[in-house]
């Protein structure tokens, strides 16, 4: 069996709770299943992952170089995290940025993702239903 890393960053722990109007009624825990579900029949199973720190998103990425791909949903961490941009320039495998709301619906400092142009693909807008997206994406991209 193989895993796909699934990441979340900073804030997406409270997801369900957190601007619902903006980020949906969907917890993470139900993001987890929708993904897991997209990629059982591939059979492979998902690791997810949620820090607040960009510091253990990058460990998390770095121990996990042995998945077959992942899906990102970095938060605000898109803007600004460089380091983390360096993590995923060295992830050896396929993976996919995902957010929940419409980045360039919003304020203009969320216009620009400084880790977009690393990615596979890019999903933005879709709520939860990005995730899944991404999943299939995911599981079209790798052989």
């Amino acid at each position: 069996m193989s895993d796909v890393l699934l990441l979340n960053g900073p804030n997406l722990g409270i997801l369900g709770r957190r601007e619902p109007e903006i980020y949906g009624t969907d917890t993470l825990a139900d993001i987890e299943r929708a993904v897991a579900e997209e990629v059982a029949p591939r059979g492979w199973r998902v690791i997810a992952r949620q820090h607040d720190c960009e510091g253990a998103l990058i460990g998390a990425i770095q121990s996990s170089y042995d998945t077959v791909g992942a899906i990102v949903n970095p938060g605000a961490l898109m803007i600004a995290g460089w380091s983390l941009r360096d993590a995923l320039a060295n992830y050896p495998r396929p993976w996919m940025e995902v957010h929940l709301s419409n980045v360039w619906a919003r304020e203009s400092f969320r216009h620009e993702s400084v880790l977009a142009p690393l990615a596979s693909g890019v999903i933005v807008g879709l709520g939860a239903l990005g995730y899944r997206l991404a999943a299939r994406a995911l599981v079209s991209t790798v052989a």
